[in-house]
């Protein structure tokens, strides 16, 4: 597993932060979607429910790249 610092400007970013970024963007969809058919009520702590969701999709896309970097 290999991951390189992206330049940007001459400034260094980490490649775990786009990545951050692209779970938060994904978790806003999938709030929203749950948030239209109203899925959200039957969980007992919605703020801490969409945390872990959070987690959990930054998690599979971290282990889904390792994966696939030479």
């Amino acid at each position: 597993m290999r991951f390189v610092d992206i330049d940007l400007f001459g400034v260094y970013i980490a490649p775990i932060s786009l990545l951050m970024l692209g779970a938060w963007f994904l978790t806003i969809a999938l709030r929203r979607v749950t948030g239209r058919f109203g899925l959200l009520h039957y969980v007992w702590h919605p703020a801490l429910f969409v945390f872990a969701v959070y987690l959990i999709v930054l998690s599979t896309s971290v282990l889904l790249l390792a994966r696939h970097v030479p």
